[in-house]
């Protein structure tokens, strides 16, 4: 009986070790399966990551398809497409979207087809006033000029007040002190002139002395030339590769505008925002109804209490600005790479880069 016990004990025990290799077995096959699971979840990650988007625009306003001639129209689409082309090349090669953002506002404020910059309108005094910002996603930082007079790129300075003072928004002569103490390089007022905005401020003054109605003015402003640019203003909105939004925005105001008028473009909230909790916004139109609707801000606001995807929101405020009886449009990107390109007049120049990598250049809403 002893040995009977002793074997069957032996067995027992046996039996015992085996379950208990057999468990082990069984938790390192668990363990292992953890691992795998946890190395796919992190290839997703990886995979995942957003993917680099890139949109700008020229201005939007009374822009016919009838009154644009076929040589002023390849001008226009060769222009976006390089400036396009620059900030997107910026992000290909892992560069961060304020960069991307600055240097394509830079290569529009340096072409006279847009108000910004070289191409910047007249004011009633016969003076260019500049006025821009910029603003990053990630720790909402933001920068913003006005009332500039002898920078040649103001989205630059902009940038500069960003990230080497301790304010948000420089105005005047005090954000020019500012620049030469940066370095910046001042340039005369004769650089901004271009014939043809100085030609539509003599219209204007020309239609002040007429002493016609508001309603036959706004009628004659609303059928005029189209490269006179009634919401001229550029801005650019990216995504980089770690998943950063940043927002732009330059213009040269409008047209015969009082001395010292400040439209939405250098105002945070108003023509520019950028959250990675949303998206980044740059707006063109009339900068007063845009101010009063906070329209920037608005657009992101709507994403991230209401939950409207980026193009809902960008109708949406659009729309607002109307009922004011203003007019306009503006770009955005959110921070899953969606666009939206929401306008209320007839043509908005504007430019993105598909999901396919390709620039897509419009000009005209149909």
């Amino acid at each position: 009986m002893k040995n009977k016990k002793s074997r069957r004990g032996f067995l027992l025990d046996s039996i015992k070790g085996l379950g208990a290799a057999a468990l082990g077995s069984q938790l390192f096959k668990t363990e292992a399966r953890a691992e795998n699971k946890e190395s796919r979840s992190l290839a997703s990650v990886v995979i995942a990551q957003p993917k680099i988007r890139f949109v700008i625009h020229g201005g939007a306003g009374t822009i016919n398809r009838k009154d644009m001639s076929a040589e002023r129209e390849k001008e226009y689409h060769a222009a976006l497409t390089e400036a396009l082309m620059t900030g997107y090349g910026v992000l290909k090669k892992g560069g961060p979207s304020l960069d991307a953002v600055e240097a394509a506002i830079r290569f529009m404020e340096d072409s006279p087809l847009f108000n910004a910059g070289k191409g910047a309108v007249f004011t009633s005094a016969g003076t260019n006033e500049l006025d821009s910002s910029i603003m990053e996603g990630k720790m909402l930082k933001a920068g913003a000029v006005a009332s500039l007079k002898h920078i040649k790129n103001p989205i630059s300075l902009a940038r500069m007040v960003m990230e080497r003072s301790k304010h948000v928004m420089m105005v005047g002569e005090g954000a020019e002190a500012f620049a030469k103490e940066q370095g910046v390089e001042l340039v005369p007022q004769s650089y901004f002139y271009v014939e043809s905005r100085w030609k539509a401020l003599q219209r204007e003054k020309a239609e002040e002395e007429k002493n016609k109605t508001p309603q036959d003015k706004k009628q004659e402003k609303d059928h005029g030339d189209p490269i006179d640019h009634k919401y001229g203003t550029v801005g650019a909105v990216a995504l980089d590769q770690d998943g950063n939004l940043a927002a732009g925005t330059s213009t040269g105001g409008i047209s015969n505008k009082k001395w010292g008028r400040v439209g939405d473009s250098p105002i945070i909230g108003a023509g520019t925002y950028a959250n990675n909790r949303t998206c980044g916004i740059s707006a063109t139109g009339d900068g007063e109804y845009f101010i009063r609707s906070v329209v920037a801000h608005d657009l992101s606001a709507l994403m991230e209490y209401k939950g409207l995807s980026v193009k809902a929101a960008a109708d949406a405020v659009i729309e607002k600005v109307v009922k004011l009886g203003g007019n306009g449009g503006l770009i955005a990107l959110d921070k899953d790479g969606n666009i939206a390109q929401s306008f209320s007049t007839s043509g908005m120049y504007r430019a993105r880069v598909g999901s396919d990598g390709q620039p897509v250049i419009e000009i005209y809403k149909d």
